[in-house]
């Protein structure tokens, strides 16, 4: 449910770029650090949301990667520490054990 959301809100977003780029058709000058040329100002529009759109999503992927790099690193060390605590509780048992078999005071024979 989350997604259709995600996707209509995506949509309408998408549309009304489409109509405010449209609207606007007048061509207009784009400096750039090398020289300047005319560009219609829908595809000025157009092409500053793709961009933003780009610059986002790659933002969003690397965020995305480092987070699961931090959760596989953290699995690891969760998984590290159970053996280790899984290991302590089976010493803990088999000292107990032993304790219960050996004598507990000097002077015991544990016949």
């Amino acid at each position: 449910m989350k997604f259709q959301w995600t996707l209509l809100l995506g949509i309408i977003f998408a549309l009304i770029v489409a109509v405010f780029a449209v609207i606007n058709v007048d061509p207009v000058t784009v400096n750039y650090l090398f020289g300047q040329a005319e560009w219609p100002l829908i595809l000025v529009i157009l092409g500053s949301v793709l961009m933003g759109g780009i610059i986002i999503g790659s933002v969003g992927l690397f965020r995305l990667y480092v987070v699961q790099r931090k959760v596989k690193t953290l699995e690891k060390e969760n998984f590290i520490l159970k053996e280790q605590a899984e290991n302590g509780n089976t010493k803990k048992k088999k000292e107990t054990s032993l304790k219960k078999q050996a004598p507990d005071s000097i002077g015991e024979t544990g016949e």
